[in-house]
């Protein structure tokens, strides 16, 4: 959409376009765009060429080249985000666990902050433990759970570097110490709930950014 309205300002053809448009386009993001972001539009416009029943040439010499001097004046290096480390990863589940005892389960067990905290909790463990993206996190149903011997097996459906769309399968250990054991504080949020299909979470990914920042 936002190619389609530069090339209308521009008049330019967007559909079909040619290499030497998508190049002036590229230019055009550069000064408010990081470079990953310029791969993206790339693959998107193609993407949506091929639909049409279009070709575009996204490696011709004017799109490579100009990307290389993008990159050159940009650079590729993008602003990770800094992992949670162990540390830091006690701290938030003993500010959980403190909460929870404070408001004297099982007593203060149906109240939406302690029903919050616990999902928080599990949500942060499982996260954790298992390496998953946000998308992964929100995305398991109950149906994909399998808890076993040794601890709990969660098959995947889709993921960003799953290319090939057969889904996989992580697993998960109980933990010698219970307190920061990923797979009991899955069991206790299930049980809590007592969800038993669909969505285990039923949150956006965005709303566990938005967890992992209040507790950070």
């Amino acid at each position: 959409k936002d190619f389609s309205l530069f090339c209308a300002k521009n008049g330019l053809n967007s559909m079909p376009t040619e290499p030497k448009i998508l190049s002036l386009y590229l230019t055009h993001l550069s000064s408010t765009s990081k470079f990953s972001t310029l791969k993206r539009r790339i693959a998107s416009i193609s993407v949506i060429h091929k639909v049409k029943g279009h070709y575009l040439d996204t490696k011709h010499p004017l799109i490579m080249e100009n990307l290389h001097g993008i990159k050159r004046v940009k650079g590729s290096n993008q602003k990770a985000k800094k992992p949670i480390l162990i540390k830091d990863l006690k701290e938030i589940i003993n500010v959980i666990d403190q909460y929870i005892s404070y408001c004297g389960l099982p007593e203060m067990e149906k109240s939406k902050t302690v029903r919050n905290k616990i999902r928080d909790k599990a949500i942060i463990l499982i996260g954790f433990s298992g390496g998953f993206r946000r998308s992964e996190l929100v995305n398991i149903d109950y149906e994909d759970l399998e808890f076993v011997t040794e601890g709990i097996k969660i098959f995947i459906k889709r993921s960003k570097t799953d290319q090939s769309g057969e889904g996989m399968i992580k697993a998960i250990p109980y933990f010698d110490n219970k307190t920061y054991c990923p797979v009991l504080a899955l069991k206790r949020w299930i049980k809590f709930t007592e969800i038993n299909s669909g969505k285990i979470f039923q949150i956006s990914d965005k709303s566990v950014a938005l967890i992992i920042k209040k507790y950070a």
